[in-house]
């Protein structure tokens, strides 16, 4: 597992070079600092490209574990999935209808993938599925 886990660190530094298609998918209307319209643009590339790299690394990770693993993580990775939106909508439902939601959102969205990121390398380095809270932030 450690040859494994070696070869994923690697990686993002593999994906930085194919970031420009995330940066493309949402248009180009990206200017940080701009306006709320722009700067959601923005988020809603950075949730692409963090969305996109989740899920090589989930890929990568079903291969690693053994056949027994891999039906667990993949029900644990539909749950996650689907609680990951619940968990971005109750997190900035304050804040629906103003200019910035779709910026608050989308940062949202990238927390909670780092956070399952930490959550598949846990499991990949145990064996076992993390508690349902570590795959959300803190």
């Amino acid at each position: 597992r450690w040859v494994a886990h070696a070869a994923l660190s690697l990686a993002p530094l593999v994906l930085c070079a194919g970031s420009q298609t995330a940066f493309a998918q949402a248009g180009a209307s990206c200017v940080p600092g701009g306006t709320p319209e722009q700067t959601g643009a923005c988020a809603v590339q950075k949730f692409q490209e963090a969305d996109t790299q989740l899920n090589i690394y989930y890929g990568d990770v079903m291969r690693i574990l053994s056949a027994h693993e891999r039906p667990s993580l993949r029900q644990d990775q539909n749950a996650w999935n689907r609680t990951r939106r619940d968990y971005c909508n109750r997190q900035t439902r304050a804040d629906e209808g103003k200019p910035n939601w779709t910026q608050l959102y989308n940062e949202c969205m990238v927390r909670v993938i780092q956070a399952r990121r930490n959550a598949l390398s846990q499991w990949m380095h145990t064996g076992e599925a993390p508690p349902p809270e570590a795959s959300l932030p803190k």
